[in-house]
């Protein structure tokens, strides 16, 4: 393993640390768009941006688009992925008096997280707290720089059949415990506390149970590494160091981290939303074109991690289009469009990558397996135009840690720069070329 892959995977561990929740990641995002310039807009007021200017909007604190302005652009080259991941959230009256000695939270289940890889392991609060200052409601990111909570599984002793399969209840079995008492009020304490504020100011709270684990590179030969919210923070911390890294572009480059994708995405604040038409619109009528004059030669990726063949369930993938950890960048497809790849788009992102000395891999699912479905279609009904699915390979998607490829994180950077430096030509007869 060379030492710029592992300089890589470690960066990429060091945002995964900072960023446990789609409101931390945002604001992760944001600082490092503002370290090289990048300037903060209001959709409330109007636009006025300048050849080679730097921009980024945010909505809800939790979704993200940068760009920056290219004379003469005839298109976007736009990189999207999302940046939420399954976890549990705490109820609005989250505190639950137990055993008459303990304190738990009451939690639901957010996305399709594996149940059991939660339990028995420190565990941490993040979010965001709406906190009352005078007559105006601001909103605070909050994390925790200690371990807050834990789920407790229950003893083989009293479980006999934990082994033979269990079906967890979320109800029941996945209450983290989090302190020695039964008075309520411990949360909103600890959040107080955490932003210097009085609890009487604190609002409302969107908390999350997190993994702060730091991740881990490991192997014989350094080869993988392990990590809360690989999916899909390795895409959106890839895609954002070579949006950074990206030199004179042709087209006018788009960064689009949206949330919720774990939920479908019907959000505003989701790829489903307006998000992505109104910063592409704004810009149109800044470039003084409208929107649909542009989107014929733009190109966008849907960029979210697929699954590699599993060293012990190689018969759960398809034999023929299966990829492998370290093997390159996955593009995803599927006849019934939960992918939008499509011969066209998979033949230009081919060749970028080609260019760029990228490896490529291609993943479809079993065909009497259902597979899951991502960010790309669902934008497209709202944005239309070229799209492929892609992503890196890894293990255990929806664990609590997952795994996944040393090498690929430097693949998808040199990929993805590539393509922010690339622009599309179409021809009257509709031919695209690659500049």
């Amino acid at each position: 393993m060379n030492r710029s892959d592992l300089e890589c995977t470690n960066a990429l561990l060091d945002f995964l640390e900072a960023s446990p929740v789609s409101f931390a990641a945002v604001r992760e995002v944001a600082r490092r768009l503002e370290e090289r310039g990048y300037r903060r807009l209001s959709f409330q007021t109007p636009w006025t941006l300048e050849n080679g200017g730097r921009y980024y909007v945010t909505r809800n604190g939790s979704s993200l688009i940068a760009f920056s302005v290219t004379e003469g652009a005839n298109g976007f080259m736009i990189a999207a992925s999302h940046s939420d991941s399954p976890c549990f959230k705490l109820k609005t009256d989250s505190e639950v008096p137990a055993c008459e000695h303990y304190l738990k939270l009451n939690t639901e289940g957010y996305g399709g997280m594996i149940c059991s890889s939660w339990f028995d392991r420190p565990l941490s609060l993040a979010g965001r707290a709406i906190v009352k200052n005078g007559a105006a409601f601001e909103t605070k990111v909050v994390t925790f720089d200690r371990d807050l909570c834990l789920i407790p599984n229950v003893c083989i002793h009293f479980n006999r059949e934990i082994n033979n399969g269990y079906k967890y209840n979320k109800a029941v079995d996945t209450l983290p415990l989090l302190a020695n008492t039964t008075e309520k009020g411990t949360v909103k304490a600890l959040v107080a506390e955490r932003l210097g504020v009085e609890q009487n100011a604190i609002a409302a709270l969107d908390l999350f149970v997190i993994n702060r684990t730091r991740g881990s590179i490991f192997g014989a030969d350094d080869a993988f590494f392990c990590a809360p919210r690989i999916d899909d923070l390795q895409c959106a911390y890839t895609t954002l160091e070579a949006f950074l890294e990206a030199e004179a572009p042709k087209a006018i480059p788009v960064y689009a981290l949206f949330d919720n994708e774990e939920v479908g995405s019907e959000t505003k604040q989701g790829a489903a939303s307006t998000l992505l038409f109104d910063v592409l619109t704004r810009i149109s009528e800044s470039n003084g074109q409208p929107l649909s004059a542009l989107l014929p030669a733009s190109l966008m990726l849907s960029c979210d991690n697929g699954h590699a063949l599993h060293p012990n369930h190689p018969e759960l993938s398809d034999a023929k289009n299966a990829p492998h950890m370290n093997a390159g960048v996955v593009i995803k497809h599927n006849a019934n469009q939960r992918y939008t790849t499509d011969a066209l788009s998979e033949a230009l992102f081919a060749e970028i990558c080609a260019r760029a000395d990228v490896p490529v891999q291609h993943f479809a699912n079993r065909s009497d397996v259902a597979g899951g479905g991502t960010l790309g279609s669902i934008s497209n009904t709202r944005v239309s135009l070229k799209t492929v699915d892609i992503g890196l390979a890894q293990l255990a998607m929806h664990s609590c840690v997952e795994t996944a490829g040393v090498r690929d994180t430097a693949y998808m950077i040199r990929a993805c720069k590539a393509f922010f430096e690339t622009a599309l030509k179409l021809d009257e007869s509709g031919a695209i070329e690659l500049l």
